[in-house]
């Protein structure tokens, strides 16, 4: 009997359920610090809007993405831990180990990726906060 891949709404591949650990709210702290010393050590942001953001539970951050400095940017100005979803192929050499440490999600964009949505799920029912660059 063939098996053909199993196919989502849209048509595209969906990848297995393999939601590894989660991620670490104690490695995106460490993330946002290092956010913070980068933007207000090389530039002076000045930030608008951030009471907006709840002091507690789930928060998702819909950011436009224009440069490479926004995942860091928005990491350092962000007054809670933030948990990006970043496409796999950022994560390559030291950056890989990098991120999973700082507690950033690996997506894989060629298919609808159940563990990356699982994972995404798991920060926002533990109150946390989650990024998006759409």
């Amino acid at each position: 009997m063939c098996r053909h891949p199993r196919r989502g709404e849209a048509g595209r591949e969906v990848s297995a359920d393999s939601s590894g650990a989660a991620p670490s709210l104690k490695g995106a702290e460490v993330g946002r610090r290092i956010g913070v010393g980068l933007m207000y050590g090389l530039w002076k942001p000045r930030v608008l809007g951030a009471w907006r953001m709840p002091a507690s539970g789930p928060a998702i951050l819909a950011v436009n993405h224009s440069h490479n400095i926004d995942g860091p940017m928005v990491m350092g100005v962000s007054p809670r831990p933030t948990h990006f979803l970043i496409k796999k192929e950022a994560f390559i050499g030291p950056l890989d180990p990098f991120l999973t440490a700082i507690g950033q999600l690996k997506v894989d964009r060629s298919v609808a990726d159940r563990g990356a949505i699982t994972q995404a799920l798991d920060v926002l029912k533990a109150g946390g906060v989650l990024g998006i660059f759409p």
